[in-house]
């Protein structure tokens, strides 16, 4: 066996759980590490505590001489608890989050009287280089400031010895340059249109809240495995490696009993998250060998994307604590299934009522199947920019896998809710008669209380879902940042529910209809044009991709074809009309999602050459030589005799040298499609290229490496086998 495998093997015999502490019940350490209410009662002064609250739930701004205050509070909490550092914490759009830690400990001029120092400008703004951050042609080298500037809604946290201060990341000029900016300005849009329908039911209502449930799949492979893998360490995921004997075809580690070094990895990740205010919740084997989930407690949307996004860097933390890699690519492994992140996304009032909650009376009905239906609509217009919302390289490996949902978009609502829906189209047109009224109500909208039970069957193949009292949307990868998909999400549903207002109160205005009327024919319209984006069967299926095309739903099943929606004329001009992002923002996403897009497929195939030329290929001719030395060794034995006596190792021979011929001809071929995209000019232009002619070798080159895996002696193959990442636990 080759030494690097073998001592990667070797590392993992014996491999002991680590030991966990439990800290203490839950309910007891949660958010311990946060600057919560809690501790702001007990650090900030009481005209201090109110403006932040005031922040957290009106948006009000905080005067620079109060933030004195709260800094104050703040480090002297931070302090309390052994911390040395702050820094703050932002989402830029390299996908990872970002920090630079300053500490606490200052000096005199003179070197003399040392203190702890940590005032409201060190609080609110901060000035990292934006220009080594990716920007899309928002700011050039030469042009390097920026700002990260604090988002009081999301409360600072300990990591470590850190204070991180949650905070958005804009250009000298006002652009956004990360992921919360422009989630916070959706959440805004989406807050005001809300509210303002659900005037029509209760007067009540002040603000309404996005919510978010996110569900993060993931694999875990022992560390020193993972390091033999140079496709592993460099791209994320395994660029070649035949398929185990067994994977996942009996379903066996579903739901199974839980490993017990990968249980106390689980308990370890628990606590920090305990501490961090992270309502972790759930746990349970995933489907694929090695892989698994955990899911959390529903939270307000932005402070759901905060703590996904945070959770990611924890479990990398964690895993390196129990000699593990977290794989968070959305396709690790070929022919296993890949891992997802379901958003569960939902609306609520400051009522406390869930606006995708079916409720018990007609009036409340009413209410759900208004912001149930323009959500359909808001989907339905725009489903190529919902697309385009979950585009990466790594996700168009995973979407339409026969595991996760198709690229084409479309709603499932089970059987129950579309006939509620054909019962409310069914109605006449035109203004309701007080027998239809009462019927509709009675006999139809009146049904809906019997969605709580959730007794309509799980559609696995639907992109977005509808699933009780909320819409899950399936078709996020495992690694996104889920403020992507969710400020798409927030933005589209409050452009719609504008548009639903303007005309509902167009038709009482005209004195046409009441209320009740305009509302109901208004919506009877939006089942009427949204039944093509409804589907109820399988996603998976040929039939339903021709299906489809014929409903003139878009099928974009890579991420240079997708991405091209987000500038679109009616993207631009939605998130503009919704202060969302502007051009120059919405266009350096389009240019940095391309370029990033780009540069992986450029990455993997440089390493897929290496690990073929300089690993596969390598090591299949030192066993072909074995073979010809077997073979001189029967001549010599047999004479003439001897092609019959070595038929085999001489097919083997041949086959051998057909696999290597192709791979070094296939790589030289992806190297010059390479070069040929990297002299384009256009970044459209060469994710095109990288995406149409050198990703298509990776397929080719593959194949033939893993033929090579399945002929060559075990003993002396490089790189750590399928069945060894998979269940070595």
């Amino acid at each position: 066996m080759s030494t690097f495998r073998s001592q990667a093997i070797s590392q993992t015999y014996g491999r002991k759980p680590v030991h966990v502490e439990e800290l203490d019940r839950k309910s007891v350490i949660f958010g311990s590490n946060v600057f919560n209410s809690k501790s702001m009662r007990q650090f900030l002064t009481p005209d201090a505590y109110k403006a932040v609250q005031s922040a957290i739930q009106h948006g009000a701004k905080i005067d620079r001489k109060v933030a004195e205050y709260i800094a104050m509070g703040m480090k002297e909490w931070a302090l309390s608890k052994g911390v040395t550092h702050y820094t703050h914490w932002f989402q830029p759009l390299t996908g990872a989050t970002a920090e630079k830690h300053d500490a606490f400990f200052e000096t005199s001029f003179d070197g003399s009287d040392p203190i702890e120092k940590f005032g409201g400008t060190q609080l609110v703004q901060q000035e990292p280089d934006a220009s080594s951050f990716p920007n899309g042609g928002i700011r050039n080298t030469f042009e390097a400031r920026g700002y990260t500037a604090w988002d009081p809604t999301s409360p600072a946290f300990i990591f470590g010895t850190t204070l991180c201060i949650p905070t958005v990341f804009v250009s000298y000029t006002g652009e956004a340059l990360d992921f919360k900016a422009p989630l916070l300005r959706a959440l805004a849009a989406v807050d005001d249109a809300a509210t303002a329908v659900c005037q029509y039911f209760d007067k009540n209502v002040k603000k309404v809240s996005a919510t978010l449930g996110w569900e993060q799949e993931y694999f875990l492979v022992d560390s020193a495995l993972a390091a033999s893998r140079p496709d592993l360490t460099l791209t994320g995921r395994t660029l070649i490696g035949h398929s185990s004997a067994k994977g996942q075809q009996l379903d066996d580690h579903y739901f199974g009993s839980i490993p017990t070094r990968i249980l106390n990895f689980m308990r370890d990740l628990e606590n920090e998250c305990m501490l961090l205010g992270i309502p972790v919740k759930t746990r349970h084997n995933e489907v694929a060998p090695n892989q698994f989930e955990l899911a959390p407690i529903f939270e307000e949307a932005n402070l759901a994307v905060d703590h996904n996004s945070l959770i990611m860097d924890v479990m990398q933390k964690v895993g390196e604590r129990h000699n593990f890699k977290v794989l968070l690519h959305e396709k690790p492994f070929a022919g296993i299934n890949g891992s997802g992140k379901h958003n569960n996304w939902s609306m609520s009032t400051d009522t406390g009522v869930n606006l995708l909650g079916p409720g018990k009376t007609p009036m409340s009905n009413l209410q759900f199947l208004t912001f149930f239906i323009n959500t359909i609509k808001a989907v339905y217009k725009n489903e190529q920019l919902l697309r385009a919302s979950i585009a990466t390289a790594s996700n168009d490996h995973r979407l339409g896998a026969n595991e996760a949902p198709p690229a084409i978009i479309s709603v499932f609502i089970g059987q129950q809710l579309t006939k509620v829906l054909e019962d409310l189209e069914s109605v006449s047109n035109g203004k309701l008669s007080p027998e239809e009224k009462t019927d509709l109500k009675l006999n139809v909208v009146g049904k809906i209380p019997d969605v709580l039970l959730d007794n309509t069957d799980r559609n696995r193949t639907s992109p977005f879902a509808f699933t009780g009292n909320k819409f899950e949307f399936r078709a996020v990868g495992s690694s996104a940042n889920c403020a992507n998909a969710m400020t798409v999400l927030n933005a589209i549903v409050a452009k719609q529910l504008k548009d639903f207002k303007k005309e509902v109160d167009s038709l009482i205005e005209g004195k046409e209809m009441k209320k009740d009327d305009a509302i109901f024919n208004v919506l009877r319209e939006y089942i009427k044009e949204t039944k093509n984006i409804r589907f109820e069967g399988d996603g998976y299926s040929d039939e339903w991709a021709e299906e489809a095309a014929k409903r003139g739903l878009s099928n974009h099943k890579t991420t240079p074809q997708a991405l091209k929606a987000k500038v679109s004329e009616s993207a631009l001009a939605l998130f503009e009309e919704l202060n969302v992002m502007n051009h120059v923002e919405v266009e350096a996403r389009y240019e940095i999602e391309l370029e990033e897009y780009a540069k992986k497929i450029q990455i993997e195939g440089r390493v897929l050459a290496d690990i073929a030329r300089n690993h596969v290929v390598p090591t299949a001719i030192r066993y072909q030589n074995v073979l010809i030395e077997n073979v001189k060794g029967l001549k010599d034995i047999f004479g003439n005799n001897f092609e019959i006596i070595a038929k085999e190792q001489i097919n083997i021979i041949k086959e051998i040298s057909s696999h290597i011929s192709t791979i070094n001809a296939k790589s030289e071929e992806m190297t010059e499609a390479r070069k040929k995209a990297n002299a384009l000019t256009s970044t459209e232009e060469m994710a095109n290229v990288y995406c149409d002619e050198v990703k298509p070798y990776f397929d080719v080159i593959r194949y033939h490496c893993d033929k090579l895996e399945n002929l060559v002696d075990d003993e002396i193959w490089p790189l750590t086998k399928y069945r060894e990442l998979l269940f070595t636990r």
